[in-house]
């Protein structure tokens, strides 16, 4: 990343500016993409931003970007304590038919059981 947008991006108080610049130049960020995420998880509090990111990278080339969906959904679940945003990951990242994959989804993916215990601490 170049000293010119570190120094853009380190003004960034909540995440939005960074996940606008991914949206805006997903083409040409490939690699930057990793410090890209970092700065959004150094400075999203909540998670909101983080949660964003995420779905828009998974709709984009969740493949290509797994690493750092992973890692945008593990920070938004220690950062969003209401449980404000991360109940959107559920179906943005793994499916309208999730629900029918509880199970399954649990026991393969950190991710989805870290969340979907902290949303549904007793089942569903």
């Amino acid at each position: 990343m170049n000293q010119e947008l570190k120094k853009e991006l380190s003004k960034d108080p909540d995440g939005l500016l960074t996940y606008e610049y991914i949206a805006n130049n997903i083409d040409t960020c490939h690699e930057i993409i990793d410090d890209l995420v970092e700065n959004m998880i150094l400075v999203d509090r909540n998670g909101q931003f983080l949660v964003s990111a995420a779905r828009y990278l998974n709709a984009i080339e969740s493949e290509f970007y797994a690493s750092q969906i992973s890692r945008l959904i593990a920070a938004a679940i220690e950062k969003d304590r209401e449980h404000r945003y991360i109940g959107d990951l559920l179906q943005g990242i793994w499916g309208a038919d999730y629900a029918s994959r509880v199970d399954e989804l649990n026991a393969s993916d950190d991710n989805f059981r870290r969340i979907y215990k902290r949303l549904y601490p007793s089942g569903m």
